[in-house]
């Protein structure tokens, strides 16, 4: 079993990830994982914290000369910008943060809250997605994910090779696909800004050449659907997942739906092993298992909570009506949030690898893997 906890503070020492199960043998590159922290510092829309923070990952325990021993893996993202113990507490809970449910259950503060439950976390999961994206690639499989709607405005992805795709992605300032939506969105962020107030929209990412299997139908609890919708859930500010068509499945009949199968000896040898379908309506998973086709998630992030222009609260203390407090934050995070949500689908996806082919090293994996090929083509 694959699995992770996070720890660190937001303005704390550090973030860590401890990652166990991850098989041995692999030769992990740490500039990988970086690149993907960089990028979740980066999108348009970003606050002040992004040019005090430079994230890159330390690993701390795991690995000898590079590569995985199958032990424990412990990866850190130091905090620059660490200053907990001189923090004050919080008075005022923001709506939509945690900050007023947080101190009540924990019958604590504010403060006490807001540093573990803020989306800083997120830097440790993406640099554990990041290594996982190094497992999946050895198994023909690559994770994209970008935006496709900032508020109202639509930014559908285009088709091209995901060389192709990821050069325009990462010319975007919102890492779109859709050059011509770009303009727009940088309006509306601007526009934002001005307001003191924030904006959210719908990320999407694919995961291309998974194999038949991963995922199972024989528990509720180990339908890979369902575990990519509570991952990906568990990310602040998400408030909404769909897989394949999702919602829209619900407005069409079933023979709009249903993705036809056909057969193509020509891809036999391919991990979908030649089943074929002239659609993906369904998102690569039916019944809980891949089924050959790419992998299709997308997630709905609200406008984060912080706002430059408060909302109405109260003192915590008086009960008297006050506007809520503000802690430094961004306009915009969409872009970050489709990094994040790219890196915590790998992570799921990897969980699910391991779970069918997982032996102690990656040399085990590999050749279960190529078995259940071999013998699949011959079902």
């Amino acid at each position: 079993m694959l699995r992770l906890l996070t720890a660190g503070e937001s303005h704390g020492k550090t973030l860590l990830a401890l990652i166990d199960g991850f098989p041995a043998g692999l030769t992990i590159d740490t500039a990988r994982i970086d690149h993907e922290l960089a990028r979740r510092q980066g999108g348009y829309g970003r606050g002040g914290r992004q040019k005090l923070e430079t994230d890159t990952v330390e690993i701390l325990t795991g690995t000898w000369q590079g590569a995985t021993l199958g032990s424990p893996l412990t990866l850190a993202v130091v905090n620059r910008d660490y200053k907990l113990e001189r923090l004050k507490e919080v008075e005022r809970p923001r709506p939509g943060h945690g900050d007023l449910t947080g101190a009540i259950k924990y019958l604590g503060s504010i403060r006490g809250v807001l540093e573990r439950a803020s989306a800083r976390e997120t830097a440790a999961r993406v640099a554990a997605g990041a290594l996982t994206q190094q497992l999946l690639a050895e198994f023909g499989m690559t994770v994209f994910g970008y935006v496709v709607q900032l508020e109202q405005i639509a930014a559908p992805p285009r088709s091209g090779s995901i060389d192709e795709l990821r050069r325009l992605r990462d010319a975007s300032p919102m890492y779109t696909l859709d050059p011509d939506a770009d303009a727009a969105i940088v309006a509306r962020v601007d526009q934002a800004t001005e307001q003191g107030d924030t904006l959210g929209g719908i990320v999407e990412v694919q995961v291309h050449s998974p194999p038949f299997g991963l995922g199972s139908h024989a528990q509720w609890d180990r339908k890979l659907d369902g575990l990519l919708a509570q991952a990906v859930m568990s990310i602040q500010a998400i408030k909404g997942v769909e897989i394949g068509l999702g919602f829209e499945a619900a407005r069409r009949p079933g023979s709009k739906v249903h993705d036809e199968i056909a057969y193509d000896a020509s891809e036999a040898g391919q991990p979908a092993l030649g089943y074929v379908r002239g659609t993906n309506n369904a998102g690569g998973l039916e019944a809980g298992m891949t089924n050959g086709q790419p992998i299709v998630v997308r997630a709905a992030m609200k406008p984060i909570s912080t706002l430059r222009r408060p909302l109405a609260s109260i003192n915590l203390a008086t009960k008297e009506a006050e506007t809520a407090a503000y802690e430094r934050s961004d306009v915009c995070a969409l872009a970050a949030c489709s990094v994040i949500v790219e890196n915590v689908v790998a992570f799921t996806v990897a969980q699910a690898l391991v779970d069918k082919f997982g032996g102690d090293s990656l040399t085990e994996m590999r050749a279960r893997y190529d078995s259940f090929l071999e013998l699949a083509r011959k079902r």
